[in-house]
């Protein structure tokens, strides 16, 4: 019998200590180092150590290895196909992690009944029991022969279960709840997750299986667990909220087989997750109302998506030496660039006025095309003055005040032209290149171009 030995891991990295510490030398952070009991109960005669799926090949030249066309298996759920690249490549296992409560199991469960549609998936449920998942099936208006279900924590058993059913997909829910039958230490901890995470590897790249994982998060928005569960796994997704919980956003931090920069939205609906193909609604006030001061719309590209954002402002006089500068949905460090390229190009006197900018629906951006929008909004704010209606701005503003030509600039207006706008502000090197969209396009140099034309026309 092996003898049981104490260390203390660090539950962010994986750095092992044989005494406790503050801190982890590792990644330097604090109170993460938690004490585990290294050993192995003992194998049955004959079985292995620790593997339970064999996975190698023999040495041959890259000549040699026969090529075949990348298939892709879809989901039959676009926002979700879009983000993975068209759909799952069989083989790939894929990682989806999000807080509690924002519907990664709702997600997958749809997306486990679609892909049932091809072949056998099984779901293997380590928070639920079979009864509730089959009730929230129903609920959601889940069908599928070839949807198989298990309730279970021990890898074993999943992989045993899975190599009997040979199915085209599996859902393992969750990470953190599933063990591994020869380590002693709980479900959730770094050599727990680490070692069920590369079984799962080997068993997707042997079995040409599609694995979907799914993982939580810890409060500070990041993947509890080892890094290491990043590195093993070929696609991270994140779940997150927007707009006050009513939009999930769906975002790939890592992707082998896609693209990284695109983003899915969904709806919580009665029936589950529903696809948003119009993100403008959620992102864009009202626009039948009255124009107000502060308010500016631009045009977004997350991916290939194009997507139409407000960026709102107020700028109000402050009874503190020190004015406070606040920025929401954009980096604040870029929001400091802007306004002080206001102050130095624009002659706008904010040394004694508290500046607040933020896009409106709770949405994160970080696309340089909305420097042009919040410059106005903030211009706007100041000086009490709506900018005309039906009007987006897009462009990048530089330190010298210059209005810079984005990327995409068609499709963006395209997508401008289809909400119903009939103006956009752009940068002056770019209206040339430009076809016939539906709206007028004018152009703009620098900041204070774009203040003449926006603010003397409103007189």
């Amino acid at each position: 019998m092996a003898r049981a030995r104490s260390v203390y891991r660090c539950q962010s990295c994986g750095y092992a200590a044989p005494k406790p510490m503050g801190q982890c030398p590792g990644c330097e952070a604090w109170n993460a180092m938690i004490e585990e009991v290294e050993s192995r109960a003992p194998a049955a005669s004959g079985a292995p150590a620790r593997m339970m799926t064999d996975f190698s090949s023999e040495v041959v030249a890259l000549g040699e290895v026969q090529r075949q066309p990348e298939a892709r298996v879809s989901t039959r759920i676009g926002e979700l196909d879009r983000l993975l690249g068209g759909g799952a490549v069989p083989g790939e296992i894929i990682l989806l992690a999000g807080p509690p409560g924002i519907g990664k199991s709702t997600l997958m469960l749809q997306a486990a009944a679609n892909l049932a549609g091809g072949g056998k998936v099984l779901y293997a449920s380590g928070e639920e029991s079979l009864k509730q998942i089959s009730s929230r099936a129903r609920r959601l208006g889940v069908e599928g022969k070839n949807l198989f279900l298990v309730s279970e924590t021990n890898l074993a058993k999943i992989v045993e279960a899975a190599s009997a059913l040979k199915p085209l997909g599996l859902v393992l829910d969750s990470v953190q709840t599933c063990y591994h039958p020869e380590l002693s230490s709980s479900p959730g901890s770094v050599a727990q997750v680490r070692e069920c995470a590369a079984e799962l590897l080997r068993l997707a790249k042997k079995s040409e299986l599609i694995v979907f994982v799914l993982g939580h998060v810890t409060k500070d928005g990041t993947l509890a667990g080892p890094k290491v569960l990043e590195h093993i796994v070929d696609a991270v997704l994140y779940f997150d909220a927007e707009r006050h919980d009513q939009v999930r956003a769906l975002r790939a931090q890592k992707n082998r087989f896609g693209p990284t920069d695109e983003v899915g939205l969904f709806e919580m609906t009665e029936r589950g997750l529903s696809e948003v193909r119009d993100a403008s609604r959620f992102f864009v006030a009202d626009r039948d109302e009255s124009p107000r001061p502060g308010r500016a719309v631009s045009v977004s590209l997350e991916g290939s998506r194009p997507m139409l954002v407000e960026a709102q402002s107020l700028v109000v006089h402050t009874k503190y030496p020190l004015p406070r500068r606040m920025a929401t949905g954009l980096d604040l460090n870029r929001v400091l660039v802007l306004l002080a390229a206001m102050e130095k190009h624009l002659g706008l006197r904010l040394e004694d006025r508290d500046a607040y900018v933020s896009l409106a629906g709770g949405v994160r951006l970080k696309d340089p095309a909305l420097d042009l929008a919040a410059c106005m909004a903030v211009a706007s704010s100041w000086r009490d003055r709506a900018l005309p209606r039906g009007l987006v701005l897009i462009g990048e503003v530089g330190l010298l005040g210059e209005v810079s030509r984005v990327p995409c600039l068609e499709s963006r207006l395209k997508e401008a032209a289809k909400a119903g706008f009939s103006r956009a502000l752009v940068s002056a090197k770019a209206v040339g290149d430009l076809p016939a969209l539906g709206l007028k396009v004018s152009g703009v140099s620098d900041l204070r171009e774009a203040a003449a034309a926006l603010f003397d026309e409103a007189k």
